[in-house]
């Protein structure tokens, strides 16, 4: 099952770019290209990162910890499109043009925003290999909490971009809190039945 499915995963994230590519081949785009391409590698980084989230939820409320091999690959896809959406931003709206850049980055809250969640994944990127789990040990768990960060900037980004229908935004808010809420249950239970187990042995 695992070789089979995990295959058919990796193609799934890659239809979204194909998808764009074709329609960017064949002139597609609609009245404003540029706007599309960056609209679609946005979301889809957003929902791809809101998916690997989804992953440790999943199976601690449903058992199903087979899904804990495709984690990896959605964050690793998550800033794949993220990279993508960086790069119209920078080379196709802006043309490298880096005054332009930053006066942007200085004036408007939704790039910052955007700048912000990008600076999270970029560490969580490179240190996905196992090679890095093993060096950073407990650390490495820590630091890829900054994936929820990353999804909270993201999801901000796309609700201060958006200025008339705002109901898309709310609805990632709406998953990543569920999301958020779930692991905050599981760790406040984890602590509580830890108390008074403590209290036990330093009664014993």
């Amino acid at each position: 099952m695992k070789s089979k499915l995990k295959p058919a995963v990796f193609v799934a994230c890659l239809i979204p770019a194909a998808l764009l590519a074709i329609d960017a081949y064949r002139g597609e785009l609609g009245a404003n290209p540029i706007e599309t391409i960056t609209h679609t590698t946005g979301l889809w980084a957003l929902r791809i990162l809101l998916a690997s989230l989804a992953i440790t939820p999943l199976r601690r409320l449903f058992g199903w910890n087979t899904l804990i091999q495709y984690r990896r690959m959605l964050g690793l896809f998550a800033f794949f499109y993220a990279c993508l959406h960086l790069a119209t931003w920078v080379g196709l709206d802006h043309f490298f043009d880096w005054s332009r850049l930053l006066a942007d980055l200085r004036k408007r809250p939704y790039i910052t925003a955007g700048a912000v969640g990008y600076m999270c994944l970029l560490p969580l990127a490179v240190t996905s290999t196992r090679g890095w789990i093993r060096r950073l040990g407990k650390r490495w768990t820590m630091l890829h909490r900054l994936a929820y960060v990353a999804a909270f900037a993201g999801v901000v980004h796309y609700k201060w971009l958006v200025k008339a229908d705002v109901r898309a935004p709310y609805w990632y808010l709406g998953i990543l809190t569920v999301l958020l809420g779930i692991r905050l249950a599981y760790a406040l239970r984890a602590r509580l039945a830890s108390v008074p187990a403590a209290r036990r042995a330093s009664a014993g």
